[in-house]
């Protein structure tokens, strides 16, 4: 129904930065939620960063001040830059929405997955 794909994700060095993008699409009457989450071999995902349409944020203690995320909902598209890079960001990022689709279904969807990895 409703199909993410995330881009921007790569090496980058300690202190750096990346901006990861996430595009929705498919039949969607609407996107409320939208969030990345990451996963770092050996640990459970968590969750990044998340928006709400009418952009309310929220982030992991571990971001906070680094990381901001944005979104364009005419676009359906979320953002995430992230700045001042630590090793321990290092993970595969995941694009998350929820919202409603086909007939007013709600759905819950996620990306494929972009690997970012930061060197010491």
């Amino acid at each position: 129904q409703v199909q993410l794909v995330e881009s921007g994700g790569g090496l980058v060095q300690a202190g750096g930065s990346l901006r990861l993008s996430c595009k929705a699409s498919g039949i969607i009457y609407s996107i409320n939620d939208m969030g990345w989450y990451r996963q770092a071999p050996g640990k459970q995902r968590e969750l990044v960063a998340a928006i709400t349409r009418g952009g309310g944020t929220n982030y992991a203690d571990s971001v906070k001040g680094r990381f901001t995320i944005s979104r364009d909902n005419a676009k359906n598209t979320v953002n995430l830059q992230m700045n001042t890079l630590k090793p321990e960001d290092t993970a595969v990022y995941y694009c998350n929405a929820k919202g409603l689709g086909s007939r007013l279904t709600v759905f819950d969807a996620w990306g494929q997955g972009t690997l970012v990895t930061v060197s010491s």
